[in-house]
């Protein structure tokens, strides 16, 4: 009994330490589960901070880029205001010509030095801008271009068509690249430029030839987007740009005459020496017979001429005796070779006149080849079109993202961008409801926005919007044509089209009631 009950004791004791051992097991197991999991969470947690570090990393980067370009902003910005208080300081007769042109290349050439030495003098006294400047100043070498842009129009200031964006877009650009680009434009009643930070009438007499006289004119200066602008606003003929409208009315060639002609002496005047004098359509075209003709003896023998040309189908026709009115000489340019209009030789043709003497012409296209736009949308220029051919450059239409950025629109119902393009389908939507089209985000919606169209292109625009719209897909059509006949011609595609998911937005020929919104900003 003895014998069996140790037997008995031992074989308990065994099951004991198996049962121990089992309990053990699996408290080790679960113990490795609970740290496997821990493992996991600690793995997953890992992964959550190092993508919060990343996100982190990626919006320091943004802001410093950010406020690095508004680094670069604010010194461009700096830099037109030093050139135009220069152009100030020579107007009122305290600096001559010669050092004028020293300090503008100074400033050129140290873009970033020089105007953060000079940002606390930029709105003190002449006297202590001009010692600055005599301190600073040195010899060196021109590192870019001075372009200066004589035109109608120029975003956000004043916009009717394609060309206020192409003058913004642009001069912002060469800006990036290291040249100094400065705009003149009219001073259009409508611009209440006391009320616009930043912009102050010149104290001085600015006068222009016209009509036999010397007048005078008012000299507004300020920087719009980093690039300085001047305006320049006749005082006798103050009725010229005192209208609703910037075109359309029957004294166009005298008032775009005077504004061309009273810029070139504003130039002169100011002892601007710029590279390249930009002008754009037929309104500042008569700058290159009048630069060739008599000004370019007056220090601006280095300067070229580029003409920009939106297209063809508005070229102003005048009487040649016309020409006098600005002091050129009618008998010396009524010439076919010269600016004689091809079709009606009674007339003299102010766009021909910039081709012919513009060093470079730039045509505006995204489809054209250069014979396309001389041989079949010339408009009658084609024999000059034909003879200038070398001098001929096509440019197509593009998109500048710096002027918008839907990420940043307030207007928009919903921001979006590259990286995030979920609101965009909200903003079709509204579109769509906006202008009584089906709304659905799947939906196909194209937009075009033009300038002028050719009849050509009319015709295969309406072959693709009957084919496409067969097919659900939705058009929306925005521009304007300073063409009536182009009007005409959209007006009787849209009753055609009505049928069709189409929609046309036609602007009037008149600039914003609004024009500095965002400018302050």
């Amino acid at each position: 009994m003895e014998v069996h009950q140790n037997q008995l004791q031992s074989i308990n004791n065994k099951e004991e330490k198996q049962t121990d051992i089992w309990q053990l097991f699996r408290e080790a197991q679960q113990n490795i589960l609970y740290l496997n999991k821990q493992r996991l969470t600690a793995i997953e947690e890992l992964d959550r901070v190092k993508n919060e570090r990343q996100s982190l990393v990626n919006k320091i980067e943004q802001l410093e880029a950010k406020k690095q370009g508004n680094t670069r902003r604010d010194k461009l910005a700096i830099s037109s205001e030093l050139l135009l208080r220069i152009d100030s300081m020579v107007l009122t007769g305290i600096i001559g010509g010669r050092e004028a042109s020293d300090f503008r290349k100074l400033i050129m050439d140290s873009r970033g030095g020089v105007t953060d030495d000079l940002y606390d003098t930029i709105y003190k006294k002449d006297a202590e801008l001009l010692a600055k400047l005599r301190h600073f100043s040195v010899k060196g070498k021109k590192k870019g271009f001075h372009i200066v842009h004589i035109c109608t129009e120029m975003e956000p200031v004043v916009s009717v068509g394609i060309l206020a964006s192409y003058v913004t877009g642009i001069s912002l650009a060469l800006q990036r690249k290291g040249n100094l680009v400065e705009v003149i434009l009219p001073k259009y009643a409508e611009l209440n430029l006391d009320e616009v930070q930043g912009f102050r009438e010149v104290e001085a007499q600015l006068y222009s030839y016209f009509n036999g006289q010397l007048h005078e004119n008012k000299v507004w200066t300020g920087v719009v987007h980093g690039i300085g602008v001047t305006f320049i606003q006749p005082v006798y003929y103050s009725s010229f740009f005192s209208q609703e409208r910037v075109y359309g009315y029957s004294n166009d060639f005298e008032r775009f005459t005077y504004f061309s002609r009273a810029s070139l002496d504003y130039i002169v005047k100011s002892g601007k020496q710029p590279d390249v004098l930009h002008i754009h359509n037929w309104q500042t075209s008569i700058i290159g017979p009048l630069f060739w003709d008599v000004f370019v003896n007056q220090g601006l023998e280095g300067t070229r001429i580029l003409l920009t040309c939106q297209g063809f189908d508005s070229q102003c026709l005048e009487q040649p005796e016309k020409l006098a009115l600005c002091g050129l000489d009618p008998s010396r340019l009524y010439r076919l070779d010269r600016l004689q209009d091809n079709k009606k030789a009674h007339l003299v043709n102010i766009l021909k006149g910039g081709v012919v003497f513009s060093n470079k012409v730039i045509i505006m296209t995204s489809i054209q080849s250069k014979d396309q736009i001389i041989s079949g949308l010339g408009h009658g220029l084609q024999p000059t079109l034909t003879i200038h051919k070398e001098k001929l450059l096509i440019a197509p239409r593009g998109f500048d993202k710096s002027i918008w950025d839907p990420s940043l629109d307030k207007f928009l119902p919903q921001n979006y961008s590259a990286d995030n393009v979920n609101g965009k389908s909200v903003c079709k939507v509204s579109l769509q409801r906006h202008l009584d089209l089906p709304q659905q985000a799947s939906k196909i919606l194209v937009g075009c926005i033009y300038s002028d169209i050719s009849e050509f292109d009319l015709e295969n625009l309406k072959m693709l919007v009957w084919m496409a719209s067969k097919k659900g897909v939705q058009f929306i059509f925005m521009g304007f044509s300073q063409s009536a006949g182009i009007s005409t011609a959209l007006e009787f595609f849209k009753e055609e089209m009505k049928v069709f998911y189409l929609h046309f937005l036609l602007s009037a020929n008149c600039f914003s009631r609004e024009p500095f919104i965002g400018l302050d900003e």
